[in-house]
């Protein structure tokens, strides 16, 4: 259980804790200081901050931009793929698709 096992797999280290500070996440901020200005504190809104590192997840704009298009270019490439297949197809065997209904 845990370790390295010598499988080749480089070894997890865990950030320290106080790497994570609400101050270096402006969105946090905002939520804390919207607490603050209702008397409220939360203590563990620092577990959070680890969310909004852009060395890790990204920029918002990013992370939008991965999300709708992560799998676009290969969705597309096989989008074009299915055309010229298509056309070959048409090309081959053109009696197939003739739509001229002549009784």
């Amino acid at each position: 259980m845990g370790g390295d096992h010598g499988h080749g797999h480089p070894k997890y280290t865990v950030p320290d804790w106080r790497i994570y500070q609400v101050e270096n996440c402006p969105e946090l901020v905002q939520v804390q200081q919207a607490l603050a200005a209702k008397g409220l504190k939360d203590p563990w809104l620092r577990n959070e901050v680890w969310r909004f590192n852009p060395k890790e997840f990204g920029t918002h704009g990013q992370r939008f931009r991965m999300f709708f298009f992560r799998g676009f270019k290969f969705g597309f490439g096989a989008f074009l793929l299915t055309i010229a297949a298509e056309k070959l197809f048409e090309k081959a065997s053109p009696e197939s698709h003739n739509n001229d209904h002549h009784h």
